[in-house]
């Protein structure tokens, strides 16, 4: 996992949710959509170790809500790194908009350092949300 700050390794192994949100997000759209994001995929939200988005969005209200209800870090990744990483639901309206075909799913696997994408993207109206695991975590009950 990626620093909030996008530069070396956040410890521990866990899940990281990819979040894009529009200006006009308020705080419980992102929130509810994480909760049933996690809770749709049989996921423990105490296995969330950051989220995940797009460079200048971790300071949007609804992004800080969401971390601090999680109590964990906001980790942003500019559009070009982004764009780096291949993603199943890329997004030309997105790509248009922010620079990068894809926010939530991209942001979730760059801050994983090559996990595995488990949940993609779900929406609301201003919000996605997306959910990778890191390389080496595995779930209870998980075979290796």
């Amino acid at each position: 996992m990626r620093n909030p700050d996008g530069d070396g390794p956040v410890g521990g192994d866990g899940l990281v949710v990819g979040v894009g949100v529009r200006a006009t997000a308020a705080e419980t759209e992102l929130l509810e959509l994480v909760r049933r994001t996690l809770a749709g995929a049989g996921l423990p939200a105490d296995a969330v170790r950051a989220l995940a988005t797009l460079t200048g969005k971790g300071g949007h209200p609804a992004v800080r809500a969401a971390a601090a209800a999680f109590g964990v870090p906001v980790a942003e990744y500019p559009a070009e790194a982004l764009a780096a990483v291949p993603v199943p639901n890329p997004s030309g309206t997105v790509g248009e908009a922010v620079g990068t075909v894809s926010v939530a799913e991209a942001a979730a696997l760059a801050a994983t350092g090559g996990g595995e994408l488990l949940v993609p993207k779900r929406k609301t109206a201003s919000a996605t949300a997306a959910v990778a695991r890191t390389p080496h975590h595995r779930n209870a009950g998980e075979r290796p």
